[in-house]
């Protein structure tokens, strides 16, 4: 069978699609996709140690919903997740929200940036990071991140921790491939559905790092529906 992928539009068209005909909520592939995160990490090198925490860096998008049900996973399995939020949290998608105010309410460590960058307070919160989540734009963002995300993606790469991209790095243009200035160097990308057309880009590896699937729930008939004619 052909290798499935998915450009920006046709993600968009599938979660739409699932939650108005098929009837599946998009809270619901939200969750999904924070509980195959969880899953996924617990799997890589190397590994959770014991008085090390995962920091799992977002945005305000439906990729920050996916980081924060993420942190919940690892926190009910007892492994330490700290939060870090850039944006305002009162302007999160109705999704991200909801997960906002679960791990709110559960404790979970959180900072807020808002809108600025420090330097100083990130590299404090990273100090014991053995993994750095990165859900901080998603497929849809277009053009090379803005401030303060750019300095933040710097910072990022910057520190020994590895690195891991939820549905793909931040920076990397989900439909080309092109790798703005700068893009997060992952380790590992955990990609929802299907790859994106961008990985396949020459040098896009370097920034993805090892790329794989997960399965978010979205039905496999809708999924089909995007496979190139002849496929089977």
């Amino acid at each position: 069978m052909t290798k499935l992928t998915l450009t920006r539009d046709q993600v968009r068209e599938i979660d739409r699609r699932a939650t108005a005909e098929y009837g599946v909520p998009s809270i619901v592939l939200m969750e999904n996709a924070g509980r195959g995160l969880a899953d996924r990490l617990q799997t890589f090198g190397p590994g959770l140690p014991e008085g090390h925490t995962v920091v799992v860096c977002c945005g305000r998008g439906n990729n920050a919903g996916d980081g924060f049900v993420l942190a919940r996973h690892l926190d009910l399995r007892r492994i330490a997740a700290r939060v870090l939020i850039w944006g305002d949290p009162a302007q999160l998608s109705s999704d991200a929200a909801t997960n906002y105010r679960i791990i709110e309410r559960s404790g979970i460590p959180m900072e807020v940036f808002e809108s600025g960058h420090d330097s100083a307070r990130l590299d404090a919160l990273l100090a014991d990071a053995s993994w750095i989540v990165d859900a901080l734009l998603g497929t849809g963002a277009i053009g090379a991140p803005r401030p303060p995300l750019d300095a933040v993606i710097r910072q990022l790469n910057g520190h020994p921790a590895p690195k891991l991209a939820v549905d793909l790095p931040s920076g990397l243009d989900c439909d080309t491939g092109q790798a703005h200035d700068p893009t997060i160097i992952a380790a590992h990308t955990l990609t929802f559905v299907a790859q994106k057309p961008g990985f396949f880009t020459p040098g896009a590896k370097r920034y993805t790092g090892q790329v794989h699937v997960l399965d978010i729930g979205a039905p496999r008939k809708l999924v089909e529906e995007f496979l190139p004619p002849n496929s089977n």
